[in-house]
């Protein structure tokens, strides 16, 4: 006996399981097909509403089921039998028949069915080979028929009835747990397709391609479906996870054929399977979501995916090895019937042609004898490019250097501008003392840009408890102190370009140079004179 623990993805781990011993045995030995056919035969059986058959009707639909062999009864009987003694085929009696003949009660008088071990290994048996046939898949439809069916509960919790509640957490489990299984079965699928190694590398380029694609678009608003489904489960939590579970259990309208009330274990399995849906998209224990997981392994089998692809392309555009160039070569050396084209192809191939610098002389030809070897005589200076261009270098007159004196005299004059109209930019800045910008009235654009050079560095600077802020250029020699108003009035600047309105700050800007009172500070300090305030 084998025990396992049983646990859905993301549900809680439930009591260890026995598996009771030979449940599985009829998949194995040389009768196993007859054995796996007898029980089809009763799963058939079961899906009309038949519970019990006889021989004669267990071979009648044994060639339904795929077993076309022909069978004795012996053989048939002993196949039951052994499929009873692993307590597979339940074996009783019909006493409701009535039998004229000794044979005729020993052949109808003995009825077989499934027990409840028999319907659950045969089940197992379906369900793997369901699996095996099946192609996991990454369904945004699921995804979606869960967050509708989030949003019917929640509207039938505030206003339905309990069957309806009950109908709308069926069908949510059952969109959960398909999810969950083409989850599964998808990532390994896929786990399994970066590993292999296509043999042809051209359906093995259109089907990784193809999983890129299919990634993409299943990864694309999975974030905000995840999102949605997140809040619908919150509203649901709010409203009472037990509460719901009461009313659906309301709605099963669940039987009591043996006199246990059955409702206990239905409300274990529901808390569990909305314990897995929590675990999916919002965990209660604030560990990170099954979907947030997915979401990761979908990119990370993209990258992967992605960098396989560049490596087969790679592989495509990359050049014959120097061993298959040198074979190329010998191939055609092989083939050529004639001297010249083979010395023809040596000089292509290998660039060897004849020297090309025989006309150049010694620079003072008299001192070297036209008899002398050449290993005696001096060497001949070649130039590089007679190998690359086929001609030596020609030494033309040096040009004329330009008289670049007046381009540095209109520079420095153009210099000498911008500085002065910099300096008169600050200087019409000096305030010579505090006062409200508003005092500044009209200006040139290109000073007005000044002042919010130096508006924008006092306000980025530190605020003192008073509220005063200080500012100064990148070189530090114009400063600006910045003070509230204590009117807290606006201010309004005039340019050629538009109007500038602000807080009516009191401001105080010191400039390099002479000091000279900027005349909206002189309007100022009279205006305030006038009036008799400080």
């Amino acid at each position: 006996m084998v025990g396992i623990r049983v646990a859905s993805q993301g549900e809680p781990l439930m009591d260890p399981i026995r598996v009771p011993p030979g449940m599985f045995r009829f998949t194995s030995g040389d009768r196993a097909g007859l054995y796996v056919s007898v029980l089809h035969t009763f799963g058939e059986a079961n899906e009309r509403l038949e519970t019990a058959l006889g021989i004669d009707e267990v071979r009648a639909r044994l060639r339904s089921v795929g077993w076309l062999e022909a069978i004795e009864d012996d053989d048939l009987t002993a196949a039951l039998d052994q499929l009873h003694t692993w307590n597979l085929v339940d074996v009783i009696q019909n006493h409701s028949e009535n039998y004229r003949t000794a044979t005729e009660y020993e052949r109808r008088n003995l009825q077989y069915s499934l027990t409840r071990q028999g319907e659950a290994a045969f089940a197992g048996v379906l369900h793997a080979m369901t699996v095996l046939a099946s192609t996991g898949a990454l369904q945004t439809a699921v995804l979606d028929a869960i967050s509708d069916r989030l949003a019917d509960l929640v509207h039938e919790l505030e206003s339905g009835t309990d069957r309806r509640v009950f109908t709308a957490l069926s069908e949510l489990e059952s969109h959960l747990e398909a999810l969950r299984g083409n989850t599964k079965q998808f990532n390994g699928e896929l786990q399994r397709l970066l590993r292999a190694d296509g043999v042809d590398l051209t359906v093995f380029y259109e089907v990784k391609a193809a999983t890129v694609a299919y990634l993409h678009e299943f990864l694309t608003d999975l974030e905000y479906r995840a999102h949605v489904i997140g809040s619908r489960i919150q509203a649901i939590e709010d409203f009472g996870v037990t509460r719901m579970h009461q009313r659906a259990l309301r709605g099963a309208e669940l039987p009591k054929p043996s006199g246990i009330d059955p409702g206990v274990a239905w409300l274990e399995h529901r808390r569990a399977r909305w314990d897995g849906l929590r675990a999916w998209f919002l965990p209660a224990d604030g560990t990170q979501p099954r979907i947030d997981q997915l979401r990761q392994v979908g990119r990370r089998a993209i990258v992967t995916l992605l960098q396989v692809l560049d490596r087969i392309t790679e592989s495509r555009r990359r050049s014959s090895s120097a061993v298959a160039d040198f074979r190329e070569l010998a191939r055609w050396f092989s083939v050529l019937p004639e001297q010249d084209d083979l010395h023809r192809l040596w000089s292509t191939a290998f660039g060897l042609n004849s020297a090309r610098h025989p006309h150049l002389a010694h620079c003072d030809p008299e001192l070297v004898s036209h008899t002398a070897s050449w290993q005696e005589a001096p060497a001949v200076e070649v130039s590089p490019l007679l190998r690359s261009s086929g001609r030596t270098e020609r030494f033309g007159r040096t040009g004329a250097i330009p008289d670049v004196a007046a381009i540095k005299e209109a520079r420095a004059a153009r210099a000498a501008l911008e500085r002065a109209e910099l300096q008169a930019a600050w200087d019409m800045l000096d305030t010579g003392g505090s006062i409200r910008l508003s005092a500044f009235g009209e200006l040139d654009h290109e000073v007005f840009e000044r002042l919010l050079e130096l508006l924008g560095r006092a306000l980025g600077g530190a605020q003192e408890p008073n509220g005063t802020r200080r500012g100064s250029t990148a070189d530090g020699r114009v400063k600006i102190v910045l003070r509230p108003s204590p009117d807290g009035g606006t201010a309004e600047l005039k340019t050629r370009r538009g109007v500038f309105r602000g807080p009516d700050y009191i401001v105080e800007i010191t400039a390099p140079g002479p000091e000279r009172r900027h005349p909206s500070s002189i309007r100022m300090v009279e205006t305030q004179a006038a009036s008799g305030s400080p």
